[in-house]
């Protein structure tokens, strides 16, 4: 088992604690897993991509250069992803800033969910980034949603634990809200 993605948008929209969540989660499991983040100098504001590769096997290398899934949180991030999925990909767009519209390749499956409004409805937009990862989690079949929530203590630092109940409801929102984008 392998699963190799890219996680992207803007800095300070949770991308890098998105890749982090799934890591803790892979390796909860017991699973090998790599992060490798890279943002610009600006961080909140500029962008942010991280790699998250997971795998039973040794990991050879954290550097993705043609994913098999992605979480893309803007359109600048979904201008330089999209080109780069390998064939057969599947990724979640976050359609209150990625337009849907945009979609050209026909060779990988595209989700979206509107996270921005979501995460406003639930009364925190902060929480973009796990409603997301939930979106994530039910397109790809990586972890269950059970295991992701059981997770959140570890993930999350112990002065955010009182935004456990909230980070449940974001991900279980993106786990049941997630549409197929392109046919």
């Amino acid at each position: 088992m392998i699963f190799e993605s890219v996680m992207a948008g803007f800095g300070g929209q949770g991308i890098l604690s998105a890749g982090m969540m799934l890591a803790h989660i892979a390796s909860h499991k017991g699973l090998n897993v790599t992060w490798f983040p890279s943002y610009g100098a600006e961080q909140r504001g500029g962008t942010a991509n991280c790699t998250v590769v997971i795998s039973d096997l040794e990991i050879g290398s954290p550097i993705v250069t043609a994913p098999a899934y992605g979480l893309i949180m803007n359109m600048p991030s979904f201008n330089k992803f999209q080109p780069r999925f390998r064939k057969g990909a599947k990724a979640v767009l976050d359609t209150s800033l990625v337009d849907p519209s945009a979609v050209t390749r026909t060779d990988v499956e595209f989700y979206g969910l509107n996270a921005g409004d979501i995460a406003r409805d639930l009364g925190n937009v902060r929480v973009a980034n796990m409603v997301m990862i939930g979106g994530l989690l039910a397109v790809s079949g990586l972890f269950t949603l059970e295991e992701a929530v059981a997770e959140l203590p570890n993930a999350l630092s112990k002065k955010h634990h009182d935004l456990i109940p909230l980070n449940e409801q974001a991900l279980s929102k993106g786990f049941s809200e997630i549409k197929k984008i392109n046919k």
